[in-house]
């Protein structure tokens, strides 16, 4: 896509927003840019959803780790699935049939996603202490890093 028609796809929204308060991405005006509308649109319906609360950790420029509060769920009450990019992580709390005075830790059923870039992939999860961590790593493949040609 170039730079211009992304400002213009951008400004579009940023109007639509600042006009109703809510994202609205007019798709008439472009054609052949639906997938990139689709993702902005994703994004904007889920842009104030904080629940459950995560962390991006970078250790290396190729290793990062998602790190999500998942206290009061059980392992096998949290599930990870990644599908054409999309890394989506769901939890639904089996009720332990206990009366609650009080409810401080929230269990409430979730689904969150993340998008991954085209070469990241994802190295295992581990469940430990009420958090979620899912190893993730940028893997280029030969064909795509940068060659030193030799001049002769």
């Amino acid at each position: 896509m170039s730079c211009r028609i992304g400002t213009h796809i951008i400004l579009a929204v940023m109007k639509e927003k600042t006009m109703t308060g809510h994202f609205a991405i007019r798709k008439a005006g472009f054609i052949g840019f639906d997938h990139i509308l689709n993702e902005l649109e994703q994004i904007s319906q889920h842009a104030m959803d904080h629940y459950p609360p995560h962390n991006i950790v970078k250790y290396t420029d190729d290793e990062f780790a998602i790190e999500i509060a998942v206290a009061g769920f059980k392992k096998g009450e949290v599930a990870c699935e990644l599908k054409d990019g999309v890394l989506t992580v769901e939890g639904e709390h089996k009720p332990m049939g206990r009366e609650m005075i009080h409810r401080g830790i929230s269990t409430k059923k979730f689904k969150r996603q993340f998008r991954l870039s085209e070469h990241t992939e994802v190295h295992g999860a581990t469940f430990e202490d009420g958090l979620l961590v899912i190893d993730l790593r940028v893997v280029i493949p030969d064909e795509k890093r940068p060659q030193k040609i030799k001049i002769r």
